[in-house]
């Protein structure tokens, strides 16, 4: 007899993945608006926005931070009725980069944020 597939052992496999590689995992109501320790305002809040912006300065210091900002406002925008739009442009995001416009030495650039010289956002503890 096999055994069906259920959301919370894909949800158990991938916090073990991510631990593996050296992320920390915080279940949800030690974080949560009514906790001793709150990382978020409302349920609602879906970004840790703290985090994700301290993460985008520390992972990106040579990016001007108003760019850095624009970066982290693209995300906060993502505003598709649907859900799964949502999350696969927040995907493309993480995997390909934030498209950013800025100036240096009086040059407008172009660029992606995300790796090396470009934005990125993972967050390790």
């Amino acid at each position: 007899m096999t055994s069906k597939i259920t959301e919370s052992a894909i949800e158990t496999f991938a916090i073990e993945l991510l631990e593996k590689q050296g992320y920390r995992y915080i279940y949800g109501s030690a974080i949560a608006p009514d906790s001793e320790t709150p990382k978020r305002l409302s349920f609602e809040d879906v970004l840790l926005l703290d985090k994700l912006k301290n993460a985008v300065a520390r992972i990106n210091p040579t990016i001007p931070t108003e760019v850095r900002v624009d970066a982290v406002k693209q995300i906060e925008q993502l505003a598709s009725p649907e859900l799964i739009a949502n999350n696969e442009a927040f995907h493309r995001m993480l995997t390909e980069g934030i498209k950013v416009n800025y100036q240096k030495d009086g040059n407008n650039r172009g660029d992606k944020a995300y790796k090396q010289r470009e934005l990125r956002f993972a967050i390790k503890h």
